[in-house]
């Protein structure tokens, strides 16, 4: 067990502390399982992020943080106040957005499934629509402009290229390759570009791409960009290029990863040569922004050994933080308070009656008891957003510490 460099969570006295402050006091009187999101943590990540677009000569870039990645309202209204606009995927995230009061004219709306009244509510949640639909297939395209036809609105849309690359991320969350459902071809974009009848009340004001999520590697995004500035340059009077999101972010420490500078010279470097003009630049991050912000505490219910297996048994399960169970993914696991004993080798599991329902398999742990509580780090982005009820059990809650300290609903 160990944790280095974490840019929210440190050990202090034997004792686990977010920023400044000490988890097990902040949070000894809130009933476990539940989240904690750092509001410091996250302006941190989103001004990071837009400082380094901007000292890499990227103008007025457009950083639409991806609600997929944690919606939670009051995290969004911080975003909001910092100039974050919105990638949304469904209705839902766009009533959420607007909620935030994020702009309309900074929302893009992504995803393969758009149906038609999410498309007539991003054509009249504002006299002029959201800023894009970033369009994934030609009958897509047709589909929006027959509704903003019907509604005397122009569409504003971007068409998503599917630059056939493969990324070095699990396979569940690679979106670029030409198997997968994401996208539309170069070959079919330029067909599209040429027909009229595709082109009644939608214009064409940007290209996009999105290759995946916890890219490690920029090798794939350094290709898919290429692809994407080059298309850009048989179109004409595009106000933009959406690069995406999916930076990884680093879970855990013994492996490498690109980091934030790398990732915005990357896109500077090929965006400044490829493009025959400047174009703005949209980005959108979700991971990146989210995921170091937020924690899940839970608490131990019992131990239990079978021979060599030792268990760990808690009462948040894979219901409330499903990364570890569906992507193999590894996390952080923390005691809030660490005792002065031998590390052995546990797991970490829940009350799921699932096999998969594991928050950590063969990890070191200190001597953990009833009633001890633990912290499962990093895990402020697909954590509640991708939880359910399953086994009947109730939603996780959520808690914010606020800029003063305070913790708050």
């Amino acid at each position: 067990m160990k944790i280095t460099n974490h840019p929210s969570l440190s050990y202090k006295r034997n004792e686990l502390f977010i920023n400044d402050y000490n988890l097990h006091s902040i949070t000894k009187d809130l009933k476990t399982p539940f989240y904690l999101y750092s509001l410091e943590a996250l302006q941190r990540n989103f001004e990071n992020f837009k400082t380094e677009a901007q000292s890499n000569g990227l103008k007025n870039p457009l950083i639409c943080y991806a609600l997929k990645a944690n919606s939670n309202i009051r995290l969004l209204k911080t975003l909001k106040s910092l100039g974050a606009g919105a990638d949304i995927v469904s209705g839902g995230e766009l009533k959420q957005a607007l909620k935030a009061k994020i702009p309309a004219q900074k929302i893009v709306f992504s995803g393969v499934g758009k149906n038609e009244s999410e498309i007539e509510l991003a054509l009249t949640c504002h006299p002029e629509g959201i800023y894009s639909f970033n369009v994934e297939s030609i009958e897509e395209l047709e589909m929006i402009s027959s509704i903003a036809q019907r509604l005397n609105k122009t569409a504003r849309v971007a068409l998503r290229l599917n630059p056939q690359v493969n990324v070095k991320t699990h396979k569940h969350i690679s979106t670029g390759g030409k198997s997968h459902k994401f996208g539309i071809l170069k070959r079919d974009i330029e067909q599209a570009l040429l027909k009229k009848k595709l082109w009644k009340s939608v214009s064409l004001v940007g290209l996009s791409m999105h290759i995946g999520s916890q890219l490690t590697c920029l090798k794939a995004t350094r290709k898919a960009l290429i692809e994407l500035c080059r298309l850009c340059n048989s179109c004409n009077q595009l106000e933009f290029i959406d690069v995406g999101g999916g930076l990884g972010v680093p879970y855990n420490e013994d492996h490498p990863l690109s980091t934030l500078s790398e990732y915005m010279e990357l896109i500077a470097k090929i965006t400044q040569r490829e493009l025959k003009e400047e174009l703005r630049i949209v980005f959108e991050p979700g991971r990146y922004i989210a995921a170091n912000c937020g924690v899940l505490i839970t608490e131990v219910i019992r131990s239990k050994s079978s021979e060599e297996n030792k268990f760990i048994i808690v009462d948040g399960g894979m219901n409330d933080f499903v990364r570890s169970s569906l992507y193999g993914a590894y996390h952080h696991v923390l005691p809030l308070k660490k005792r002065p004993s031998k590390l052995s080798t546990c797991h970490v599991v829940g009350p799921i009656c699932e096999t998969a329902d594991s928050f950590a398999s063969n990890r070191e742990l200190p001597l953990l008891k009833a009633k001890d509580r633990i912290c499962i780090a990093d895990v402020g982005a697909y954590g509640s957003s991708m939880g359910s009820t399953y086994n009947m059990r109730e939603k996780t809650r959520e808690y914010i510490i606020d800029l003063k300290g305070e913790v708050r609903r």
